[in-house]
């Protein structure tokens, strides 16, 4: 009997390993096996992409101060990392539902013998009683004869590492968002210095064209086109304070606190030497480290395993509930052989007739399922376009870079001439206004294309997921 007994409960402990969910499949990646390469791409060859780092990206010790302040202090992340604790937990308390509850309570009571019935007469009772009990068991444990439980669990695993993986695509984007606010910073220093130096042109032509006038030489029209460059010069310089002091709130919300000025670039010339350009011919199997992709391959592992426990559901389910205790009206027998009971028993309920409600949970789970599966495909292809849109830029951006300096060089010779010329008698004021404005236009035009170059690189770091490997687990975990 006892042999009969083991193989029974061997038997159940087997078919509590049995699980119904589909095995996951990850598809082959939906783009090609490498980026395009051509004039457009630099690079002709295809090389190995090692795992990259912010620190030997973004090479400025006093951007990678601001950074490591960021990763600390920044409350998107901490919202971030707090869900992804919330997330583990959530995917332990799943896990204990495949673990029988042990519990023990205990009890005392103590009632009066003594009575009185009917009227005019009394009796008295024998004394108090008193009644003491103590017990422990196993209340409602499920089988998990078909992997419903253990499905569930991995369901909500691979949703915790989902979070994590969001986790990490919220701290790429700080990373990378944060170099952009540092280089426009940069950028907007440049384009501060250029309006200063226009107004301060603009204060020496009216000065010139008022002296001009005076002696009777120039119209009152030339001093009033001299003043309306100065103007716009003098709104220029207003704008771009406005812009300095909005890019140091932006970093300081990206930082979390204050910032320490001299941690700012002065110029695009801190700016372009320090964030390190990234090559192109790179394997496309990189984009797999993409914290966006790794979430949506979780995503997929989980819907998988929630077909399992639909599945599961079509089948019975075998409850088990045993209790063991003591019980005496004494303490000091509390504990005798005659005090001991126990009890045991189990309960197995099984769908008859649902109107098809289970079985199209499973339909249900199954179309979730492919719904990832797209998911994860598109994030893919996705990745792909970004990178591959970075590195056509990064293809071009020096020719435009080189285009836009020559371009300034020429508008201040043009400017210069045109000036010597006004002032020789030789041509009238508007080829001069002309020519200064076309120079601030240039000078602007410049700016904005060595902040792109340096924009390109941040992004191309971003698209490729860089930094998505290191360090990204949240702190304590």
């Amino acid at each position: 009997m006892i042999g009969i007994r083991a193989l029974l409960l061997a038997s159940t402990f087997a078919l509590a390993g049995c699980s119904l969910a589909p095995k996951t499949v990850l598809p082959d990646p939906p783009v090609p096996q490498s980026w395009p390469v051509g004039d457009a791409y630099l690079l002709q060859s295809e090389a190995a992409l090692p795992i990259l780092s912010y620190q030997s990206v973004f090479t400025d010790p006093r951007l990678q101060t601001l950074t490591e302040q960021a990763l600390t202090n920044n409350r998107d992340l901490r919202v971030a990392y707090a869900n992804v604790a919330a997330a583990r937990a959530q995917a332990r308390v799943t896990r204990a539902g495949q673990f029988p509850e042990i519990g023990i309570s205990g009890g005392a009571g103590y009632s009066d013998g003594s009575s009185s019935s009917g009227s005019g007469s009394s009796t008295g009772g024998g004394g108090g009683r008193g009644d003491f009990s103590l017990r422990g068991g196993v209340t409602a444990f499920e089988l998990d004869l078909f992997g419903k439980l253990a499905n569930a669990t991995e369901a909500d695993r691979n949703r915790a590492l989902a979070t994590e993986a969001a986790s990490r695509t919220v701290r790429l984007a700080l990373i990378a968002n944060l170099a952009e606010a540092w280089a426009t910073y940069g950028a907007d220093r440049d384009l501060l210095k250029i309006a200063e130096d226009t107004a301060a042109n603009a204060r020496e032509s009216v000065r010139l064209t008022k002296a001009r006038l005076d002696g009777g030489v120039a119209p009152r029209t030339d001093l009033r086109q001299a003043e309306q460059i100065l103007a716009t010069a003098e709104d220029a310089i207003a704008q771009q304070r406005t812009a300095l002091a909005q890019d140091e709130n932006l970093i300081r919300l990206l930082v979390g606190g204050d910032v320490d000025r001299a941690l700012l670039p002065t110029g695009l010339a801190d700016v372009t030497p320090a964030i390190a350009s990234l090559p192109a011919g790179v394997n496309s199997q990189i984009l797999l480290r993409r914290p966006d992709v790794i979430e949506a391959e979780y995503g997929l592992r989980a819907a998988n395993a929630d077909i399992g426990v639909a599945r599961a559901q079509l089948f019975p389910s075998i409850s088990l509930t045993g209790l063991l205790g003591f019980a005496s009206n004494a303490l000091s027998s509390l504990f005798d052989s005659g005090s001991f009971n126990w009890s045991a028993g189990g309960d197995v309920t099984a769908p008859i007739f649902d109107a098809g409600g289970r079985r199209a949970g499973v339909a249900v789970s199954e179309a979730q399922r492919d719904a990832a599966l797209a998911g994860y495909e598109g994030a893919i292809q996705t990745a792909f376009r970004e990178v591959a849109d970075a590195l056509a830029v990064q293809g071009t951006i020096a020719e435009r870079a080189r285009a836009a300096a020559a371009n300034t060089a020429a508008a201040a010779d043009t400017a210069t001439l045109t000036d010597a010329r006004y002032k020789g008698g030789i041509d009238n004021f508007l080829a001069s206004l002309d020519a200064q404005r076309s120079l601030y236009a240039a000078r602007r035009s410049e700016i904005a294309i060595q902040l792109l170059l340096v924009q390109t690189r941040i992004a191309l770091f971003r698209a490729l997921g860089g930094d998505s490997g290191a360090g990204a687990a949240p702190p304590n975990s």
